[in-house]
C-alpha cells in the first residue's frame, strides 16, 4: 500500500506536475516514514483532494512527488459526529483515534458532569490541539481524504443547540433501542454520544431526552468509553452502508 501524506499544496496539482512536500511533513515522509525515489504515494489535501504519484527524491527537508492521477472525493453524507466525553488517562485519545480511523467526520469533545478529566480555558486550548494532531496523525494512517474537524469542547446542552437539525444517539447501557435497529434513513446528519467512565449523569440524559434524542444502547455488555464510540461507528457504518 502506498504511504499517504497531507499538504495544502496538493490543491493547486495538476497530473504531469510536481508536487514537494517540505518543513514537518517532508521530515516525516524521508525520515519516519522513510519513503525512497520510486516508491507509490498519496498526498491529500484532507479536504477531499487526492493525488496519486511516484516520489522521485527525498530528503529530510524536501520531498518530490511526480503526479500521475488526481481525483476529489466527496465528503461523507450523512456526516457522523463523536462526542467523546473526557476520560481519565488516555482513553478519550485511544476513542477519537479509533474513531477516526473508522470514518468518524466530526469530533466534539464534551466536559460531562462525571468526566474525571477538567478542561479549564487554558486546557481546552491545549486539549484541541492535541485532539487534532492526534486525528491528523490517525486520518493520514487509513488513507482518509477528509479529515475529521475537532470541535469546540461543549456541555450536554450545548450539544443538544448546536446540533438541533441532527439525529442525536445517546449510547447508555439502559437504553430502550438497540443502535443497529434504528432507522437513520432520513438524511439527518448524526450525532453519536459517549459518556466518561462513570457514565452520563440522569440530569444529562434529561437534557438529551427533552431535546429529541434517542437513548440507545449497543448490546448486553458495558464498553469502556475508549470502546464505545469505535464499536458504534462500525454499526452506523454498516446501516448507512458505508462499509
Amino acid at each position: 500500500m502506498a504511504l499517504h501524506f497531507v499538504t495544502d499544496a496538493v490543491s493547486d496539482v495538476a497530473v504531469g506536475e510536481e508536487l514537494v512536500l517540505t518543513g514537518s511533513e517532508a521530515h516525516h515522509a524521508a525520515t519516519v516514514r522513510r519513503v525512497r525515489p520510486g516508491e507509490a504515494v498519496t498526498v491529500g489535501d484532507g479536504r477531499g483532494v487526492w493525488a496519486e504519484g511516484t516520489c522521485t527524491e527525498a530528503g529530510p527537508g524536501r520531498v518530490v512527488v511526480d503526479v500521475t492521477a488526481r481525483s476529489e472525493v466527496r465528503a461523507p453524507s450523512p456526516r457522523i459526529v463523536l462526542v467523546q466525553a473526557l476520560a481519565k488517562g488516555d482513553r478519550d485519545e485511544l476513542a477519537i483515534q479509533a474513531s477516526t480511523e473508522l470514518g468518524v467526520d466530526e469530533i466534539v469533545p464534551w466536559q460531562a458532569e462525571r468526566s474525571v478529566s477538567r478542561w479549564d480555558a487554558a486546557k481546552a486550548e491545549k486539549g484541541r490541539t492535541r485532539w487534532t494532531t492526534i486525528v491528523r496523525e490517525a486520518a493520514k494512517q487509513a488513507h482518509r481524504a477528509w479529515i475529521p474537524d475537532v470541535s469546540p469542547l461543549a456541555t450536554a446542552g450545548e450539544i443538544c443547540s448546536r446540533y438541533a437539525e441532527s439525529r442525536i444517539l445517546v449510547l447508555d447501557p439502559a437504553g430502550t433501542e438497540r443502535l443497529s435497529a434504528l432507522a437513520l434513513a432520513d438524511g439527518r446528519d448524526i450525532v453519536l454520544v459517549v459518556g466518561p467512565e462513570g457514565g452520563i449523569s440522569d440530569a444529562e440524559l434529561r437534557t438529551f431526552d427533552e431535546h429529541g434524542a434517542t437513548i440507545a444502547r449497543l448490546g448486553a455488555t458495558v464498553l469502556r468509553t475508549s470502546t464505545a464510540g469505535p464499536a458504534a461507528l462500525a454499526v452506523l457504518s454498516t446501516t448507512l452502508r458505508r462499509w
